[in-house]
């Protein structure tokens, strides 16, 4: 089915060697101790277990030693599954994924999109994202809403607002749970309701909230019908639906954004992140059979699929 249409993935992480994502792990090894760490970690196997293999993925496979390596792979991957382009997110820690993304998108211009990811209240984090859409290429943000230490509707972050209206560069946050079972589950930066000001103060700046709102629907929604800059996209598991106390599936999120803000608001992504499993045909599958069955028009399907995102990228002003 998927073949039918172009397909571009708007929501990738890559994998570094000796990188990791997110604060959360080094913030509780400091104040519990690794050895907590670990027991909370295998506490939280049940979990993942069951998700590989309600889905029949296989076991992670550690990370290539050289980022050309992955590239490789991805490009291989993608060529193989009839993906288009592919958008990364982040390329490992808040230090290096900047200069590792620069090298990731020099790699296959063509084929690879990357976004900025760095702490956005450092004290140069608007001077960061300048020079990462400027000089080093990359086309939007991505900011990690539960890992960071004050709200994101922060006057202190007006300067880094300022840079994306000025490029027409997206900002992509994570909002909802995060790191899955044994993650972040409240926090001040855990629901979307929190970027509605700012949203308002920079209409020209497209926001995007991914995995439907994960877990913060009925916020999403009202977000995004208050804020028409705002956008969401579909990508991971959205196991986070078993947990939510009423009956949701993924067909019902298609169904009630599409209501809510239409088909070009919708940006399809898999939150893919590892090999050997790469680009997450599974999550297409789903994603795409609710789109047939309820009745989309199939010039709808393709802005969902590939049409929206390359229109926000298309915004960018050097």
């Amino acid at each position: 089915m998927a073949h039918q249409f172009k397909v571009i993935d708007s929501h990738i992480h890559f994998s570094v060697k000796g990188e990791s994502l997110g604060r959360a792990r080094g913030a509780y090894v400091a104040e519990h101790g690794e050895e907590k760490w670990k027991k909370l970690q295998e506490m939280n196997e049940l979990q993942r277990s069951q998700w590989k293999k309600a889905w029949g993925f296989p076991d992670a496979l550690p990370p290539c030693d050289t980022i050309e390596e992955t590239c490789r792979l991805w490009l291989e991957d993608m060529d193989k599954k009839g993906v288009d382009k592919a958008v990364f997110v982040t390329a490992g820690d808040y230090e290096h994924s900047n200069d590792n993304m620069a090298e990731i998108i020099s790699y296959a211009p063509d084929r690879f999109i990357g976004y900025a990811h760095h702490d956005p209240f450092d004290k140069d984090g608007a001077e960061k994202l300048e020079y990462a859409v400027s000089d080093q290429g990359l086309r939007g943000i991505k900011i990690l809403g539960p890992d960071l230490d004050r709200p994101l509707d922060d006057k202190s972050l007006y300067p880094l607002w300022r840079v994306a209206e000025k490029h027409q560069v997206p900002v992509l946050f994570h909002f909802g749970i995060m790191g899955a079972a044994g993650g972040i589950m409240d926090h001040v930066n855990m629901s979307p309701k929190i970027i509605q000001n700012v949203a308002k103060a920079f209409p020209d700046v497209i926001f995007i909230v991914p995995h439907f709102g994960c877990s913060k629907v009925e916020d999403t929604l009202f977000l995004c019908w208050v804020c028409p800059n705002v956008y969401i996209d579909t990508s991971g598991s959205n196991q986070w639906t078993r947990w939510m106390p009423y009956p949701l599936t993924v067909k019902d999120l298609f169904k009630k954004y599409y209501e809510t803000i239409g088909p070009e608001r919708i940006l399809f992504g898999t939150d893919g992140s590892w090999f050997p499993r790469g680009f997450v045909t599974e999550y297409l599958d789903v994603q795409m059979r609710a789109c047939v069955e309820l009745g989309f028009p199939h010039e709808d399907i393709q802005k969902i699929f590939s049409g929206n995102i390359e229109r926000v990228l298309g915004r960018y002003r050097k």
